[in-house]
């Protein structure tokens, strides 16, 4: 028995462990002094000071708790009201409705999303606050009728007539009698109604615009980066909830003489707490009287979110701004019928943005900063003559590698390095199908843009014997921090990402195959439905200026394409980068194209094979 008892603990504290672990590194990592977030450099408070200078931190902070907490009043009274409901209903219509309930809490939450965006799409409803609060209240809802449901079936169903049969009324009943006896259900459907709210990230994204975004969604847009002030974020709310926690088991001993006395008090705090919710949430909808508002898209963590509050204050304007995860999240939703008027995506995607008659023409007498472009950067395939677009950043695709560990002869080998077996198990390949088959086709000598199958096809055979010989790690931004400590010699990476990680590891260095690679640009356009085109005009002759593009590739670390900010960059903390970005005069290097469906097919389908091993 001693033995099993033993053993028991030993599991409880090995689960324990695991719950709780990583909860306990985030919180000490949040102290730390520098960016990294695998090694302790020294205790420091700098990333609770910029969290609590981060501004649109405190917006977020304030639409997942008034969103979370009037999701769930309302999902709390709908769900309570419907459950008694459905106890007194026929037993088909009682089991019809409880299977529909089941819906939404079976279907896999983006299928939900995408729903809930086509359908405020279809009717014309503006994406922001209230379609958020709309959409969690939709499924929060079933969770409530869920939680509340059995124990409404519990209660004896001539409960509430014996109550008016002894003179209450139906309202006294409801409320004198059946919700005390089911109060532990509705306390906790609004407890998990409250959680799944202020947790939601996948309905949130889809469903949210004009600028209104919960902590779920700044916290992922924080990831496209190294932002530690995540951690102090989570350290916050980790305490937070122990606080609350504490309080909600210790305050009821303190409170039991005096519950009834409280009760009437407690009760108007708790109107008066939603009521002021509802203002807030009127007052958050409504845009500055009297001003533009400009709707720009741009990727996440992709820009010096000082220069927005710069541009609104020289032009008295309000910019509006959102982020999107990937070119394709961007472009479903402008499919979905989504509205911006600045759009920032990739090469690829405007060329196919131009093909569907997305963009109109830019009007470049109203963007005098055109002088400061690079020569390097206009008038590229994706848009010759830059009739609807004006570069925003560029890069290459390359080598970042470990100068002591990898053998410089090796460098020779280009692309084929990936394969050399002295570095098996020492390689991070980019997680991603274009720049993975880029890769293996500049290799074999074949074009990056190629629509043969059988060169796509030997491609993938090149990524198959990688893959088998060479044990590489599929990464997506999480190799920024594991290059910068060190613990793999290669790693495919963007330019931009290079740079930062050079100038935070000063072992590591940064190559451009001979083979040739993707050089990338990433562009501003404006919409064909924009309703701001002067406005939208003066925000790219804005970023384009010299100071704004040197404060913006300060702040991201990407390659600007204004030729002053360029020059500069090179006596700045990303010094040397800039050395590696301007070999696109080698002719084998690509803009990446446009791909038909058939063929954007068949890479996906063999990419999905590389990655199943």
């Amino acid at each position: 028995m001693k033995k099993k008892s033993f053993f028991t603990r030993f599991y409880v504290v090995i689960c324990l462990a695991f719950f709780y672990l990583p909860i306990l590194v985030t919180m000490i990592f949040s102290f730390n002094s520098s960016k990294s977030l695998t090694n302790f450099t020294g205790f420091s408070l700098r990333w609770y000071e910029e969290l609590l200078n981060n501004v649109e931190v405190y917006k977020a902070v304030y639409v997942s708790l008034s969103i979370a907490i009037l999701a769930t009043v309302i999902s709390t009274v709908l769900g309570t009201i419907t459950a008694i409901g459905l106890s007194r209903s026929r037993k088909v219509v009682r089991e019809l409705l409880l299977n529909v309930n089941n819906f939404p809490i079976l279907n896999p939450e983006i299928v939900t999303a995408i729903g809930l965006m086509l359908l405020f799409s279809s009717i014309g409803m503006r994406k922001g606050y209230t379609t958020m609060l709309l959409a969690h209240i939709a499924f929060c809802t079933p969770y409530v009728i869920t939680s509340v449901y059995p124990k409404v079936r519990s209660l004896d169903p001539n409960l509430a007539n014996a109550a008016m049969d002894l003179g209450a009324t139906p309202y006294q009943a409801l409320t004198k009698v059946i919700l005390p006896m089911i109060k532990e259900g509705v306390f906790a459907g609004a407890l998990l109604a409250f959680t799944m709210s202020f947790d939601d990230f996948v309905i949130s994204y889809f469903v949210s615009g004009n600028g209104v975004k919960n902590i779920s969604i700044v916290v992922y847009n924080m990831t496209k980066r190294i932002n530690p002030t995540i951690n102090a974020l989570s350290t916050i709310v980790i305490v937070v909830i122990i606080l609350v926690l504490l309080a909600a088991n210790i305050v009821p001993h303190l409170r039991k003489k005096s519950l009834n006395r409280n009760h009437r008090r407690n009760t108007v705090i708790a109107v008066v707490l939603v009521a002021a919710l509802c203002t807030l949430m009127i007052r958050m909808g409504i845009t500055a009287n009297g001003k533009h508002v400009l709707k720009v898209y741009n990727a996440g963590e992709y820009m010096d979110l000082s220069l927005l509050e710069q541009f609104e204050e020289e032009y008295n304007c309000t910019v509006v701004y959102e982020t999107f995860e990937s070119n394709e999240m961007m472009y479903t939703k402008l499919a979905a019928g989504e509205t911006y008027d600045v759009l920032i995506p990739s090469d690829y995607m405007i060329e196919r943005l131009i093909k569907e008659d997305y963009l109109q023409y830019l009007d470049w007498d109203l963007i005098p900063n055109k002088k400061n472009l690079m020569e390097d950067v206009v008038n590229k395939r994706y848009d010759p003559g830059n009739r609807y677009s004006c570069p925003y950043f560029w890069g290459t695709v390359g080598i970042l590698y470990d100068t002591t560990v990898v053998d410089p002869e090796d460098l020779d080998d280009g692309w084929e390095l990936l394969r050399n077996p002295k570095y098996n198990g020492d390689l991070y390949m980019y997680d991603s199908e274009r720049d993975s088959f880029m890769i293996a086709l500049k290799a074999l000598g074949y074009s990056m843009n190629t629509t043969d199958f059988d060169e796509i096809d030997a491609a993938y055979e090149w990524l198959i014997e990688q893959r088998d010989t060479m044990a590489p790690i599929y990464a997506g931004d999480d190799v920024i921090d594991n290059m910068i400590s060190g613990n793999k010699a290669l790693a495919v990476v963007y330019s931009g990402d290079a740079s930062y990680i050079i100038s935070e590891n000063e072992d590591l260095d940064y190559l451009t195959p001979s083979q040739g690679t993707n050089v990338w640009y990433d562009a501003m356009v404006i919409t064909r439905d924009c309703s701001e085109t002067d406005l939208a005009h003066a925000f790219i002759n804005f970023m384009i200026s010299e100071e704004s593009a040197l404060s913006n590739t300060a702040e991201v670390g990407y390659t600007p394409t204004v030729s002053s900010a360029f020059e500069e960059m090179k006596e700045s903390d990303y010094a040397g980068i800039s050395s590696y970005v301007p070999q696109i005069e080698n002719p084998k290097n690509e803009i990446f194209g446009y791909q038909e469906p058939k063929v954007k097919q068949r890479y996906a389908e063999l990419w999905t094979k590389v990655k199943a091993q």
